[in-house]
């Protein structure tokens, strides 16, 4: 019996053995499938990302290709439209510089010469120097017309640019009919400006008739009459440059400016008229310069009348500006008088020039960059 049941403990022992050693084996196994199973995953995985990072190269130099095609496509075309407007540049551009230095740059050289001269014509010029330079230096009716002039220009320059903006800062604020009134506005400036002079003397002495007067009586009269025509005339053109302007503004900045709780007039001085500013530097500008070329319209409402004479007896017309004092120099008295009429144009250009240049400076530099 004792040997029956050490035999029996023999055998179980050796068969949990075995079945130890067959979970063992199957274990390794399985880790070693697992392992297999992981490394062919990690494989898998890294193939797929090689091939992604593959396709991204590819796709990359394919997109580098077709953007050096396309640059290549418009630069061809850039080429093709450039080389036949380089070739036919002449053509165009030529006839206009040439028409341009016989228009002004040749007449302006020539001008400068016969300031310089005594003549009666163009061709029998003589030298004389800077003589006609101070004769019109002593010449108290065009230092008088210089000042009416700079008071007419600044007067002018200040009602003209108020008014035009206030009424484009109307225009753009809903109002109905808008378009209606741009019109009406715009419409006094396409008539020309002897016609105007001759409308507004009627009017002004129709007016002026009813009270034993005239407006060629009194130079004050002579003043504010050319003043209104101005307004009448450049008011509506002016507006037109403005809403331009107000239409540019930025509307984040509006908004920014409502959000923050500012009143109309705090919007309107800290935002409206710093973005508007390039359109103020033009019409300042316009203005200014018009206000001192002034002539048709001088000429036909008062035609530099009334007139005052000085103790030496020269006659000095009260409402004479610079333009129609030049032409009446060299229209109006002697024939030896021209040379002195020709300094006066030189001068009148020379301070018409830089002022404008100043003005230009001034407002340029408040201009905002948006």
């Amino acid at each position: 019996m004792s040997n029956e049941s050490e035999s029996l403990i023999i055998e179980g022992h050796v068969r949990h053995c075995e079945d130890e050693s067959e979970s063992r084996i199957i274990k390794g196994h399985v880790q070693h499938c697992g392992n297999g199973f992981e490394s062919l995953i990690a494989e898998d995985n890294k193939e797929h990302h090689e091939n992604e990072f593959k396709s991204l190269i590819i796709k990359s130099n394919w997109g580098n290709i077709v953007k050096k095609k396309k640059n290549k496509i418009t630069a061809g075309r850039s080429r093709l439209i450039i080389t036949p407007i380089r070739r036919w540049q002449p053509l165009f551009l030529w006839p206009m510089v040439v028409a341009f230095a016989i228009g002004f740059v040749w007449p302006f050289i020539h001008g400068i010469w016969l300031s310089l001269c005594k003549f009666k014509t163009t061709s029998d010029a003589q030298f004389i120097g800077f003589g006609n330079y101070l004769k019109a230096f002593n010449d108290s009716s065009f230092l008088h017309a210089f000042w009416y002039t700079a008071l007419f220009a600044v007067v002018s320059v200040i009602l003209i640019n108020v008014l035009a903006f206030a009424a484009a800062y109307f225009l753009t604020q809903n109002v109905k009919g808008t378009n209606i009134f741009r019109t009406v506005f715009f419409m006094p400036n396409l008539i020309g400006g002897i016609v105007l002079g001759y409308i507004w003397s009627m009017i002004f002495d129709g007016i002026l008739s009813q009270f034993g007067t005239s407006i060629l009586l009194e130079t004050k009269f002579g003043f504010w009459g050319l003043i209104i025509l101005m307004l009448w005339q450049q008011v509506g053109y002016m507006m037109i440059i403005y809403i331009a302007g107000l239409q540019a503004v930025p509307e984040d900045l509006m908004e920014a400016a409502k959000i923050d709780g500012a009143s109309r007039l705090q919007t309107l001085f800290k935002v409206t008229i710093p973005n508007v500013m390039p359109s103020i530097t033009i019409c300042v500008f316009l203005t200014l310069t018009n206000g001192f070329k002034l002539f048709d319209q001088n000429l036909a409402l008062t035609g530099g009348q009334p007139f005052t004479f000085q103790a030496d007896g020269t006659v000095v017309k009260t409402t004479e500006m610079l333009a129609l004092n030049i032409y009446n120099t060299f229209y109006g008295q002697s024939s030896n008088a021209r040379g002195t009429a020709q300094a006066k144009a030189v001068l009148f250009f020379i301070l018409v020039a830089v002022i404008g240049i100043i003005q230009l400076r001034a407002t340029r530099k408040k201009e905002v960059q948006q």
